[in-house]
């Protein structure tokens, strides 16, 4: 907890905390239940009914008889997964916004890289600091905070990776604009997003899913390979097919609120150039002409929307 403590921040006035969670400037004091500490305020009822509908069903959940090995083992099967690791220096500070039940913090946990993994929802961090401990891995400190209030401090991060989160707050925009205010100057955010483009299929999906009650969720690759996995499966049908927030985004979107708040654009994942061919997630792309950007999402109704449509973009705080 020590090596984690300057990373966090009273939620209500920003100020740094004590070791007892005690802020220094305000003196308000807050609870660790189960060593995970409780940097949460008062939500608004969008909010609430979002940590509410994953309180019932965390996601992504875990499989019996886990381990690290088949935690790396699951996550390098995503090329991007892999490219974000081999991106992400050994010694870096991470924070995971919305890290929900902490697999891909778990996953980045490696070397001598220190990781926050943030989330509103209580029953999927508990996941995620169980698996912690299963794991071995101590570089990894879950809280439960909200971005309408993080608990986080300013500045602090060298990365701020939040993937399939914004989608799901009342106003991405203004969400964004709060963690962009972590990362350093130089830092990186990787954020991943529904594309406008790339979810076509996958509400078409949705739509025969709600007027068969559910019961036909045809074409879905997820839940066959989660078929044999009852609880995984459930996760996935309430976040993709039920969750009561979602928004969609362009890529141009995107980068007018990187504009607005001192981000420089760097790329996307899967790239916005048209066959382009690259291996490194951090280095800037070639070009950004905005028509071969349209074009590329086009494309990616057929790459990306089996799966949901989501995509990445990256960013360079200046």
């Amino acid at each position: 907890m020590d090596v984690h403590l300057e990373l966090l921040a009273c939620p209500a006035c920003a100020g740094s905390l004590l070791a007892n969670l005690s802020c220094r400037v305000c003196g308000a004091r807050y609870e660790a239940p189960d060593g995970i500490p409780n940097l949460r305020l008062s939500s608004d009822t969008r909010t609430e009914t979002v940590r509410r509908f994953y309180e019932v069903a965390p996601f992504p959940n875990y499989p019996p008889h886990d381990s690290l090995s088949w935690l790396r083992a699951r996550a390098e099967r995503s090329e991007f997964a892999r490219l974000i690791d081999r991106a992400i220096p050994g010694d870096a500070r991470i924070v995971e916004i919305g890290c929900g039940t902490g697999q891909m913090s778990l996953y980045l946990a490696r070397a001598h890289r220190v990781v926050i993994g943030a989330d509103l929802t209580r029953a999927s961090l508990k996941l995620g600091a169980a698996a912690a401990r299963r794991f071995g891995l101590d570089q990894v400190q879950f809280i439960e905070t909200d971005l309408q209030g993080p608990g986080l401090r300013a500045g602090a991060f060298d990365v701020v990776y939040s993937s399939g989160v914004l989608h799901h707050t009342p106003d991405p925009r203004a969400a964004f604009a709060r963690i962009a205010r972590l990362v350093r100057p130089g830092g990186m955010i990787v954020l991943g997003l529904y594309n406008a483009f790339a979810r076509i299929p996958f509400r078409l999906r949705r739509l025969v899913a709600r007027l068969s009650g559910y019961r036909f969720p045809l074409f879905d690759p997820v839940l066959r390979d989660r078929e044999n996995e009852p609880a995984r499966r459930r996760a996935w049908m309430r976040d993709q097919y039920q969750h009561p927030e979602e928004h969609r985004h362009t890529l141009t979107e995107v980068q007018g609120w990187f504009a607005e708040n001192g981000v420089d654009y760097v790329r996307t994942y899967p790239s916005a150039m048209l066959n382009q061919e690259w291996d490194e997630l951090f280095a800037s792309a070639e070009d950004n002409w905005r028509f071969e950007g349209w074009l590329a999402q086009l494309g990616w109704i057929r790459t990306l929307g089996h799966e949901g449509g989501l995509f990445i973009t990256v960013g360079r705080r200046v």
